[in-house]
């Protein structure tokens, strides 16, 4: 597993939990409590172990968890990148869901060796939808999930989403738009806020 995802793992522990919540989830797992280098590759059975210490910790399933793990990665400030790369994708709800097919190939072009689940949108109908999300790591949709509901606020759009057909490797996700402007949502702009004191 790419550090990067790794350490977007370790961010949400310790942001959400407390640091020293990190520190005995890192120990437990087999790693120091400065936790994972970005820009390293670790063994997919180490993020198991600290996602499953997490969740067992906590007391809470594994999918809820990932699914907490996909709202941070939207709504903690700390990530505004990725949540513009997500809202590069359309200006509206729709527009995002239909840019989701190349979303890898988007993260590749600043980090070209990260791995990312390969999603699928089909449509059914104008405002149904299904996910498909393939991935070598167990609950990739469960985190998919999590982006889709807050980027679903992000966006003020008015959302259900099922989460289906969830094996090891292959799951998809239900999505039904009742609202596309059911609350205004958070600003955002294309272009990156120039610093008013810059010269």
């Amino acid at each position: 597993m790419h550090g990067l995802i790794n350490r977007s793992i370790q961010c949400f522990l310790a942001d959400t939990y407390g640091t020293d919540f990190w520190a005995a989830v890192a120990v437990g797992a087999g790693i120091g409590p400065q936790g994972f280098e970005t820009m390293l590759h670790y063994d997919d059975a180490l993020t198991e172990a600290v996602l499953s210490g997490a969740a067992d910790r906590l007391g809470k399933p594994r999918a809820a968890l990932l699914e907490d793990l996909g709202i941070f990665l939207v709504s903690n400030p700390r990530l505004e990148a990725l949540r513009r790369l997500l809202r590069f994708g359309g200006e509206d709800f729709i527009e995002f869901l239909q840019s989701l097919d190349d979303l890898a190939g988007r993260a590749r072009l600043a980090v070209p060796d990260l791995d990312l689940p390969d999603l699928e949108l089909q449509e059914h109908g104008a405002r149904r939808f299904r996910l498909l999300c393939r991935w070598h790591v167990p609950g990739g949709c469960h985190v998919m999930t999590g982006i889709l509901r807050a980027l679903a606020d992000d966006y003020g759009a008015l959302v259900v989403l099922n989460l289906c057909d969830a094996t090891a490797d292959d799951a998809a996700v239900e999505i039904e738009l009742l609202d596309s402007r059911f609350s205004e949502g958070r600003g955002f702009s294309l272009a990156i806020p120039v610093d008013q004191g810059a010269a």
